[in-house]
């Protein structure tokens, strides 16, 4: 049996049963979890880095925006609210649209 010690989505456990195959899973305590879904995050990001193809980057982007979800609810906050603060923050600050690579600023 190989050892993944991995936090997984929700379906995964189900999927490997339909398969036949042997695995053991066990339920997170809160901290772990959180630590967890930080450290997934970080992989995810870096499959996104990864990718070549517009299909499996925007694969990669779905998988992302996946764990931010579920961290936005680890701080209490919905995803309506999350994107409610994004939108408030585009608003205020703007979004990445415009390209814009800001060279040096005074102090």
């Amino acid at each position: 049996m190989v050892k993944h010690q991995r936090l997984v989505r929700d379906y995964v456990p189900n999927q490997l049963e339909s398969e036949g195959k042997s695995f053991r899973t066990r339920t997170l305590e809160t901290e772990e979890y959180e630590h967890l879904l930080r450290n997934r995050l970080k992989e995810e990001v870096d499959a996104y880095h990864q990718t070549e193809e517009n299909r499996h980057a925007l694969t990669a982007l779905a998988d992302i925006l996946e764990v931010v979800h579920a961290l936005s609810y680890t701080h209490g906050a919905s995803i309506e609210e999350l994107e409610h603060i994004r939108q408030h923050r585009r608003k205020v600050m703007g979004g990445f649209l415009t390209k814009t690579l800001l060279i040096d600023a005074g102090e």
